[in-house]
């Protein structure tokens, strides 16, 4: 997973119904990705990257063991 982009969060604002113009989406893109960045060691090795459904699918078998 990737630090998105101003212009991907232009892009996912628009398909969500609330578009934001370019300096808005530019402080978006700012403000959240430290978290990208912070997550990058581990992206992928977390049971919720699955996917959610999945990851409550396993949540169940460990808890049954």
């Amino acid at each position: 997973m990737t630090k998105p982009s101003p212009k991907e969060i232009k892009a996912m604002t628009r398909v969500a119904g609330l578009p934001v113009t370019d300096e808005v989406a530019a402080r978006i893109a700012n403000s959240i990705g430290p978290a990208f960045e912070g997550f990058a060691p581990v992206a992928g090795t977390l049971a919720f990257d699955l996917e959610p459904a999945t990851f409550m699918i396993v949540q169940a078998g460990r808890a049954g063991k």
